[in-house]
């Protein structure tokens, strides 16, 4: 069979199923799986399949060397010390690695949390939600790190499996998962520049929603309208912003509307139901409950106070 005919997407709903598609050895978990290419065990391109979508989680972890991931049409490069998360569902590309690449692939099944915080704990993170353009990029100390986790996994993987294997495993687990949200936060203040260059694109955009009046015909800018434009994912977005400014990207919105909304009402004399359907509300109701909420103050009594 051709995998990598164009167009075809291959459902794994196990990880033994995925395990045998990859020419793999059983999993010693049918639950949970851990696999280390190396030059033991070289990974196999001619066993991958062009788009493949999974009912488990992914978290990749690329140790030496790098490769490139399909997402979409494009092709995304990741490389040494770079981590990727995937959660149920997605549809990913295929992985082209080196042959000297060596890299950690963890796969989860989510009836492994079952009965365990973790179960609902894991879909706070983010980043499973982010795109693979945006991997976490770790550095020589945090890939140390990161390793010493896997390493514990391993062990217990290869080791005989008792009655509280599932409860060391789910705690380095939860431990892999918190350093991942901390060095993700450690990514967005470190790379400022670029950060820095995504939140002027994000006030422009927003800035030229409001100035050229597209709320007025499209209503109220969401964050998905706002991801798409930057071409990023709504939760990276949001995370990013919270990091820089301390407001979400569904906040940062509401700070820009309310901000061209003082303006409108302190220098223009429409009435506040004008104002409200220019700036994309349905119910000028919903816009004074806004603008109070965020400014302690109605909009009649904020353009009072202009005199």
């Amino acid at each position: 069979m051709n995998r990598k005919k164009k167009g075809t997407v291959f459902k794994f709903r196990s990880i033994s199923e995925m395990h045998l598609a990859f020419g793999l050895p059983k999993p010693l978990h049918p639950l949970l799986s851990l696999t280390h290419f190396d030059h033991n065990n070289p990974f196999n391109p001619d066993k991958v399949v062009l788009y493949d979508v999974l009912d488990f989680y992914k978290i990749a972890f690329v140790e030496q060397q790098g490769g490139r991931l399909r997402y979409g049409r494009n092709y995304y490069d990741f490389e040494e010390g770079s981590m990727m998360f995937l959660a149920p569902n997605q549809l990913v590309g295929t992985a082209e690695y080196h042959v000297e690449t060596y890299s950690y692939i963890l796969l989860i099944h989510p009836d492994f949390f079952l009965g365990y915080p973790l179960a609902k704990k894991i879909k706070q993170y983010g980043y499973f939600s982010y795109s693979v353009s945006e991997a976490l990029h770790l550095s020589d100390k945090e890939k140390e790190t990161i390793l010493a986790v896997f390493r514990i996994i391993e062990d217990e993987l290869n080791s005989r499996i008792d009655e509280l294997s599932q409860e060391v495993v789910i705690a380095q687990l939860e431990l892999l998962l918190s350093y991942a949200n901390r060095f993700y936060k450690r990514q967005f203040l470190t790379r400022k520049a670029v950060n820095n260059d995504l939140l002027q694109k994000t006030e422009a955009i927003l800035d030229d929603y409001f100035n050229t009046q597209q709320s007025l015909h499209q209503g109220i800018p969401s964050v998905h309208f706002l991801s798409g434009e930057l071409n990023i994912s709504a939760d990276y977005l949001s995370d990013l912003l919270r990091s820089l400014i301390g407001k979400n990207a569904q906040q940062f919105i509401h700070f820009k509307l309310i901000e061209k909304a003082k303006e409108r009402l302190s220098t223009t004399s429409f009435t506040i139901s004008e104002i409200a359907y220019e700036l994309g509300f349905e119910h000028p109701q919903s816009f004074s409950k806004l603008f109070k909420a965020k400014t302690k103050i109605s909009p009649l009594e904020f353009r009072k106070s202009f005199g």
